[in-house]
Order: structure tokens, then sequence, then C-alpha cells
């Protein structure tokens, strides 16, 4: 990768990141507001298996499409020929709608029989109460499923804001959903500021399709080149899809009868956790994808190699404080983020929990979004299934066993173990299969930073013994603290260590803060 792209990566980054952060924040205050109304508690957890029916819908087509209409619109701009492009895009838009259409009306009519085997355990109050909810959030399936792909064609053109700003019109329905019929229609309230708030997303994003020159009509030439490149990859893509969606319906079907709350804490754990990961991680991908694709051809595989080694490196760095404070500060975070209103100290212990429990999966979240998008850049979704399926019967066999035995913390450490699982072993095929990645640089500095995080750890933890964590304040108090010692010492040793990353580090601020002549 040329230093001009390189840079004006580095650049599409940090807006995509700026923009993340602000929807991040308002997507906490979302959470806060209801934890605050709600709690942790049946209601909650029937919501969120509802949006997980809604999730079943869109992982069969939606995900497995969006991804795939990247590399071929990319490598149309990035060769002139931005009409084709266009095309492509209308075409997908097309045929992704109908089955999606077609899904959501069936879904809407068998939602009895699914809930109840999505969730097993609820009582039928809470059983009923889902299939309500799950009715009305399907509405919002062609809503997310459309934003998704025209975010993505957008971004395939090199253009990011209104993608990076989609979160914010839908945190602030939602926050207003909650605060002015939270108390007189309960959970569903959320259901329905779910469906008005994905409207805005959807919304958004048109200016950005005016921007690209594409109008939405609709297109059935299905032999349209890139679509029909789009389709070879999808398959794969579709099942890996299916494999997410299969892991959390078993983690929420195991949870609904580990008691009221377990789903809902684990669901407060996770967004905690993978805030570093959406934020840092996935908006560098996003803005990097484009350009893995455009280095994908045969001819020019060292490049990609290189560009892979270095995005690796730096994400490694820069996530595994991260991971550090996420464990040791579990409980003044929680408390600090949550801990108002009906959320009370049972939700704040299984929380807390979830959270120190997921916080060893950020690694494996992170390695996999980079190596996943090198891996696609080269043709291959193979790959990234393959690992998925793996991971998946992992994350099964463990809810099924430490789930089912430990609750809460059983059903995260599947996951964990899982995703660090799945991570490993696509690093290693696309290493061996296609040369986009060299195993011996990352080990290296998978190594440097592990040393450094052990000693951060010691030292987090003998700082936490000591202050307490029972209000805000004391919270502020605490993770300040903490987290200050763990970064300095994470610093310190990895400087000693001298890991070839931090130079990477360094080049990227540069290209940060330097215009593009």
């Amino acid at each position: 990768m040329s230093g001009g792209r390189r840079a004006a990566v580095v650049r599409s980054s940090a807006l995509l990141v700026g923009l993340t952060a602000v929807s991040q924040v308002l997507g906490f205050a979302r959470d806060a507001v209801m934890a605050a109304v709600f709690g942790a508690d049946a209601a909650v957890d029937a919501f969120l298996v509802s949006q997980g029916v809604m999730n079943v819908v869109l992982g069969l087509v939606s995900g497995a499409m969006a991804r795939s209409l990247v590399p071929p619109v990319a490598r149309a701009v990035d060769e002139n020929r931005p009409k084709e492009g266009r095309r492509t895009v209308q075409v997908t838009l097309t045929v992704t709608m109908a089955v999606l259409l077609v899904a959501s009306a069936v879904m809407f009519v068998l939602a009895d029989p699914v809930v109840d085997v999505l969730a097993p355990g609820f009582d039928p109050h809470t059983e009923q109460l889902a299939v309500t909810m799950t009715r009305v959030v399907l509405v919002a399936t062609v809503f997310v499923s459309g934003t998704n792909l025209l975010a993505g064609a957008a971004q395939a053109h090199g253009r990011f804001f209104w993608a990076g700003v989609q979160g914010v019109p839908f945190n602030l329905v939602m926050i207003a959903a909650m605060v002015a019929f939270g108390g007189r229609y309960g959970v569903v309230a959320l259901a329905g500021g779910f469906v008005v708030g994905s409207a805005a997303r959807f919304a958004v994003q048109l200016p950005a399709v005016r921007g690209i020159g594409l109008r939405l009509r609709p297109s059935w030439r299905v032999r349209d080149p890139g679509f029909r490149e789009m389709m070879r990859m999808v398959p794969p893509l579709l099942v890996g899809s299916a494999i997410v969606n299969v892991n959390t319906t078993v983690d929420r079907a195991v949870g609904s009868a580990q008691g009221p709350g377990t789903i809902s804490s684990l669901s407060y754990g996770w967004r905690v956790v993978t805030l570093a990961e959406v934020v840092l991680v996935t908006a560098f991908a996003t803005a990097l994808f484009p350009a893995f694709s455009a280095l994908g051809r045969p001819e020019r595989r060292g490049e990609l190699r290189r560009a892979t080694g270095r995005v690796l490196g730096v994400v490694l760095v820069v996530i595994t404080p991260v991971v550090v404070v996420l464990v040791v500060g579990a409980r003044p975070i929680v408390v600090l983020l949550f801990a108002r209103g009906s959320f009370d100290e049972r939700a704040v212990h299984l929380t807390t929990l979830a959270v120190s429990t997921y916080a060893l999966a950020l690694l494996g979240l992170a390695v996999r979004e980079v190596v996943a998008r090198a891996s696609l850049a080269v043709g291959d979704s193979r790959a990234p299934v393959l690992t998925a399926l793996g991971a998946m019967g992992v994350n099964v066999v463990g809810d099924l066993t430490l789930g089912v035995r430990y609750g809460v913390t059983g059903l995260a450490a599947s996951t964990s173990m899982s995703v660090l699982l799945a991570a490993t072993v696509l690093s290693v095929l696309t290493a061996r299969r296609h040369r986009a990645l060299a195993l011996a640089p990352m080990a290296r500095t998978v190594l440097a930073a592990g040393v450094a995080a052990a000693a951060a750890a010691a030292v987090g933890f003998a700082v936490s013994r000591r202050l307490p964590a029972e209000g805000a304040r004391d919270a502020v108090v605490s993770l300040a603290v903490t987290g200050a010692c763990c970064l300095l010492t994470y610093a310190v040793v990895l400087v000693l260590t001298r890991v070839s990353a931090l130079a990477d580090v360094r080049a990227a601020l540069r290209d940060l803060t330097t215009r593009r002549r």
C-alpha cells in the first residue's frame, strides 16, 4: 500500500472512529436509560429475544449480501467503472429486499413457535411478551438491511461520513421512546423505538446515495458481472452469518433457564466489551476494506501481506491494554455505566461477571475482523466460514456444559474461547493458503503484548483491591487510578520489549496529522 493511500486510509479510519465514538457514547446512554428504567429482568430478556428473531432473518440474507457487495463495487470504482458499480448495487438491493420481505412475513406468522424454541425457559407471560415484540421489530428488517447495503455501497466509493453517523439518530430515537413511553407501555416502547430508529438510520444514508449518483430503483439484471461475483461469495458468507445467529440463539436459550436477568446481563456486558472493537477495530477495518480489495490480485499479494501485518500489529498493541482494563476494572465500569434506578446489586454482580469474562474475546474479535477482510479481499470466503463453524461447535458445547453449570460466567467463557479459536485458525489458514499474512511477526507482537498485559494486570489488581467501587464517585476514582496504573505499566514494558508494531503506531499517528499532498 503506497504512503499516500495509507494516509488516506488512516484519515478515513479517524473519521469513522470519531463518528462511531459519538454513536457509541449515545449507545451507552441508551443502555444506561434502559437499565435505569427497566433494570435487568425478564421483560428486558424478552425484548432481547425478540431482537434475536429479527436477526435470524437478517443473518440469513442481509449480512452476507452487504459484506460481499464491497469488493466488486470497490474494484469498479478503482478501475474507473462507477456506472457498473452502481448497477451492481441496484440489483443487490432489489434481490435482497424481495427475499427479506418474504422471510419477514413467514417469521411474523411463525413468531409463537419460534420464540418457544429460542427461549424455552421463559414463563408464559414473558414468552407472550417476546412474541408481541418480535412481530413489532420484524418491521425494521427492511430498514436495517437497506442501511447496511447503502452504507457498504458508499464506503466502496470512499464515502464514510453517513455510514459512521447512522447510530446517532437511532440512539436518540430509542432514548426518546424509553423516556416518553417506557412508563406507560413498558418494554414494548423499546420495540417501537427500535423500528422508528431503524427507519431514521436508513434515512441518514440517503445523502450518501445522492453523492455517489445512485438511483434507488429496482433492477432484476441478475446477470450483472458484479452481482454474479457477489453471489459466488454469498453462500459461504450466508452460512457464516447463520453460524453467528446460532451462537446467539443457543446463548439465550440456555440463559433463559438460568433465572431472570441472565440474558440482559450478558447483553449489557457484551456491549461494554465490544465498544472498543466497534470504535477502534471495526471502523478501521471498514475504511481499510476497499483498499484491501484493490490489493487482492495475485500480483499485489506482497503489498497485501505487508498491509495486513502492519494493521494487525497496530490493532494488537492498541487493543491489549483495553482488555486488561476491562478485566481489572469490570465492577467500577458497570457501576459507573448502569448502577442506577432499577439496576440493582444483583444486576451489577451478573453484569460484572459478564464484562470480565467477555473481555478476553476482544483480542479474538479484533484479529478476526482484520484477517477476515484480508481473506475476502483475495476472494476466499470459505476460510472465515470454516473457522466460524468450528467456533460455533466450541460455543455450543461450552454453553451446554459450562453455561448450564456456571450461568453467566460459563456462557461468557464459552463465547470468549470460541472467538479466540476462530481468530487463531483463520490467521493460520489465511497465511498458509494465500500468503496474505506473515505469522512470525504477528506471533512476536502477541508475545510482547502478552508480557506487557500480564505485568499491567498484576499491578492493576493490586491497586484495585485498595479502592472501593460502591457508588458512582468511588467508581470514577477506582477506574481512573487503576486504569492509569495499568496503561502506564503496559506502555513501559512494551517499550522495553522493542516490539516493531510501535513504529507502525507512530507512523499511523503521523499519517493522521499529515495532509495528503
